[in-house]
């Protein structure tokens, strides 16, 4: 467990390298939808593939709050990066973490903590989005393996993941309480995994379906107990939405940070655009956003490393903050006018970027029917 002026300068290290290693790379990245080699050897080495695996493992066994410690300054950088690094540390590692036996965890989480093997999380479906009732990714034991067949689609990391965690039906008559969790290996007789999709942004963070046919699945890759798979993807996903918030942050002080500095350097009518009180009060609205958001993801951390089940404040933390960063990016976009369009000034980039943070890990939609839920739960 690191202290938080360990985490502190950590933070610090990891910034001096996004500013050297991946804002001078983002344009290619952005345009050649890929992260270069070369920086994802220089990642390896940093260690950033470990942030949230034990030490014990070879991580650097980062708890909840470091982990959004790091994610608010990734958020300051190309989002295909920091979006492979954080479903990597995220969701595709804490469910092995949390539910594996000793042997999983031996298997799999060394070679996850350098990097040698990118980890995916795959849960969604054709059917089966913000509704996994409807899953119909099956797992039928026979002998010593599952038989998995099924079809998981959006799968981020896929194209360049080693390893799977994939939630499949053992006992369709118990509903969610019958979806159970496998740990997969790329090479697994019956896996696949189709072309990389075109996005409107995230670019660098590669997607793609997951194709399960016939895929026999050792019984001892089995993660948890049958029936245990939604349950701790529910807890995965709950803590996946506060460390979304956290880059949302990052994401809002950098368009901050950049509108701020352009209003006081550009001119228009004989005046610096930060003379003008309408711009101004955007940017205000702006910064009272971005902390509102702040506060918010603070007390779903809080909440959820105090050992309480912190559903619901995750859920406002993730709701409000990646609707303030729609409201943020739109309004950097106004204050750089023309600029703000051409992909010269970056801002474009970020404003499609943005917008995949209101749909996955819990579309708003859904943010909002767990919150109602609670409060109608409450009164």
């Amino acid at each position: 467990m690191q202290t938080p002026a360990e985490v502190q300068a950590l933070c610090d290290e990891v910034r001096r390298f996004l500013v050297k290693e991946v804002d001078s790379r983002s344009r290619w990245i952005e345009e050649n939808d890929a992260i270069p080699d070369d920086l994802m050897q220089k990642t390896r080495e940093l260690g950033l593939f470990g942030l949230t695996i034990p030490e014990e493992y070879g991580g650097i066994g980062l708890n909840l709050a470091g982990k959004c410690a790091i994610e608010e300054v990734m958020g300051s950088t190309n989002y295909g990066f920091a979006t492979l690094i954080g479903n990597h540390t995220g969701i595709s590692t804490t469910g092995i973490t949390a539910l594996g036996n000793e042997a999983q965890k031996k298997q799999y989480l060394p070679r996850m903590a350098t990097g040698e093997w990118v980890g995916c999380f795959a849960l969604t479906e054709p059917e089966a989005g913000s509704d996994p009732a409807a899953m119909r990714t099956t797992a039928v034991k026979k002998g010593d393996r599952y038989i998995l067949n099924g079809e998981k689609i959006y799968i981020t990391n896929a194209p360049v993941a080693n390893v799977f965690t994939v939630m499949a039906v053992t006992d369709k008559s118990k509903g969610v309480k019958g979806i159970s969790a496998f740990i997969l290996e790329r090479g697994f007789k019956g896996l696949s995994v189709g072309k990389n999709e075109l996005k409107m942004g995230m670019h660098g963070c590669t997607t793609a379906p997951v194709i399960l046919q016939d895929c026999e699945v050792p019984a001892e890759n089995l993660l948890g107990a049958e029936g245990m798979g939604y349950v701790q993807a529910l807890k995965t996903l709950t803590a996946g939405r506060v460390t979304v918030a956290a880059r949302c942050c990052g994401m809002m002080d950098k368009l901050i940070s950049r509108s701020a500095d352009y209003m006081k350097v550009r001119s228009q009518g004989g005046h610096k655009l930060a003379e003008y009180q309408g711009l101004q009060w955007m940017l205000a609205d702006m910064a009272v956003q971005r902390d509102a958001a702040r506060l918010l993801t603070r007390r779903g951390i809080d909440t959820l490393m105090s050992g309480e089940r912190g559903t619901l404040e995750a859920a406002m933390a993730k709701l409000y903050a990646t609707e303030a960063l729609g409201k943020v990016v739109d309004a950097a976009v106004q204050i750089h006018g023309g600029m703000g369009y051409m992909r010269e000034a970056g801002i474009e980039t970020t404003f499609r970027d943005a917008r995949i943070v209101r749909i996955y890990e819990g579309t708003s939609e859904i943010q909002r029917n767990i919150i109602a839920g609670q409060i109608l739960k409450d009164n």
